[in-house]
């Protein structure tokens, strides 16, 4: 099998608003996500999918970060991943077809987290990994290997490789 990469990407700094879905990016938020694309590009991580959840400031992290990068892909709004549970983001994930080889998904707190935390086969760094468990802020990204298919993934199914908060 052909290895395959998970980006689990939280949104970038969002404002506040009377409509949680609405929250648009701050303009730190902009730059940061720029940020993100930038470092993904530099880093050799453009991913071949990216999952989108519907909420605005996701949808503008993503926007930003694939301006900013080489990327070209054209997100795919998932409304599982708005549903900010782990449950749910492992069944968009699963649904990813067999020649896809690098994926992003752009959600939320506290299912990004989550997922990060259940995922790891405990082979990770443990500077990194310690990382990711003392908080996923916005704008991070925890990039993880995994040993099977985007079918078959589940907890301890990834290596995390990286974790990165690009733009802070």
């Amino acid at each position: 099998m052909r290895p395959r990469r998970l980006l689990l990407i939280r949104h970038a700094r969002a404002a506040g608003g009377p409509v949680d879905r609405e929250r648009p990016l701050t303009a730190d938020g902009v730059q940061q996500a720029a940020a993100l694309g930038a470092w993904l590009e530099h880093a050799g991580l453009v991913p071949d999918r990216v999952l989108v959840s519907p909420a605005r400031r996701a949808v503008q992290t993503w926007e930003q970060a694939g301006a900013a990068s080489s990327s070209g892909v054209q997100p795919i709004g998932e409304a599982r991943i708005g549903d900010n549970t782990v449950d749910a983001l492992l069944a968009a994930i699963r649904e990813t077809p067999e020649h896809v080889l690098s994926v992003a998904v752009v959600g939320h707190n506290p299912s990004i987290g989550a997922l990060a935390g259940v995922l790891d086969d405990g082979r990770s760094d443990p500077m990194t990994r310690r990382a990711v468990e003392s908080g996923f802020p916005a704008g991070g990204v925890a990039v993880f290997d995994l040993a099977v298919s985007f079918a078959a993934v589940g907890p301890g199914a990834a290596t995390l490789r990286d974790f990165r908060v690009p733009g802070d």
